[in-house]
C-alpha cells in the first residue's frame, strides 16, 4: 500500500473536509469550492447512496485527493476504489476492511477510540489512525494521553471539531491532520452556498498556516 501521496497531502493541508453528499450533481461544484478555499483533499462518506457517484465525479473533474469515508464493509472498499477513491476511512477498526483495502492497494485509515484498538491497528501494520469521535471522547486531553504510549502513531482526530477547536489540535505533534465538517455542512451544500464553503475553508487554512483568521 503506497500511503506516501496521502501522507504528503495531509502533512501539507492538515485538513480533511468530511462531506455528506445527497446529490452527486453537487460534487463538482463542491470540489471547485474546496480547491478555491485552499484545501487539497476531501472525504466523501458512504452515508448516502450518492457517495460512489460523487467520488467518481470529483476524481474526474477536480485535482482533489478524494477518499471514501464511513466505510464499514469490504464491499464498500470495492465500490470506493471502483469510483476512484485514493484512500479509505472507517469509523472503527475492521480487520476485514483493512484486508480488502490492502488487496486493492489503497491506503486505509481506521478509527480508534482506545489503547487496545491502537494496539490492534499496530498489529495490522497501521500507524496512521482516525481518533473518533474525538470531542465526545475528551478531545485533546484524551488524544494526548493515548499518544503517550504510542510515539510512532499519527492521529487524524475527527468528530465534533469546529473552527474554534482547530488550533488546539494542530499544536499537538502527533496530529497529522484534522477531519471536520463545519466548512461543508450538509445545509450549505443543499443550498448551493459554494461561496460560504470556500470562505469557511479559506478561514480554516489561514488558521493552519498560523495567520489571523
Amino acid at each position: 500500500m503506497n500511503v506516501d501521496p496521502l501522507i504528503s497531502e495531509l502533512s501539507t493541508s492538515r485538513l480533511i473536509p468530511v462531506v455528506v453528499l445527497d446529490n452527486p450533481a453537487d460534487a463538482s461544484r463542491l470540489g471547485v469550492a474546496l480547491l478555491a478555499g485552499g484545501v487539497g483533499s476531501a472525504e466523501i462518506t458512504f452515508r448516502t447512496d450518492a457517495a460512489a457517484a460523487a467520488i467518481s465525479s470529483l476524481t474526474a473533474q477536480t485535482d482533489l485527493l478524494v477518499g471514501a469515508g464511513t466505510v464499514l464493509r469490504p464491499e464498500q472498499v470495492d465500490a470506493a476504489v471502483a469510483a476512484g477513491a485514493r484512500f479509505v476511512v472507517s469509523p472503527g477498526l475492521s480487520a476485514a476492511v483493512v484486508a480488502r483495502a490492502r488487496e486493492l492497494s489503497v491506503p486505509i485509515v481506521p478509527g480508534v477510540a482506545t489503547a487496545t484498538e491502537i494496539m490492534a491497528a499496530l498489529d495490522l501494520g497501521i500507524d496512521v489512525v482516525k481518533f473518533f469521535p474525538s470531542e465526545p471522547l475528551g478531545g485533546v486531553a484524551t488524544l494526548r494521553a493515548l499518544a503517550g504510549p504510542f510515539p510512532t502513531v499519527r492521529f487524524i482526530p475527527t468528530g465534533g471539531i469546529d473552527a474554534s477547536l482547530l488550533p488546539r489540535y494542530l499544536t499537538e505533534p502527533h496530529v497529522l491532520a484534522v477531519g471536520a465538517s463545519w466548512m461543508v455542512e450538509r445545509a450549505l451544500i443543499a443550498a448551493g452556498d459554494w461561496d460560504e464553503i470556500t470562505a469557511r475553508t479559506a478561514t480554516a487554512m489561514k488558521v493552519i498556516r498560523g495567520e489571523r483568521a
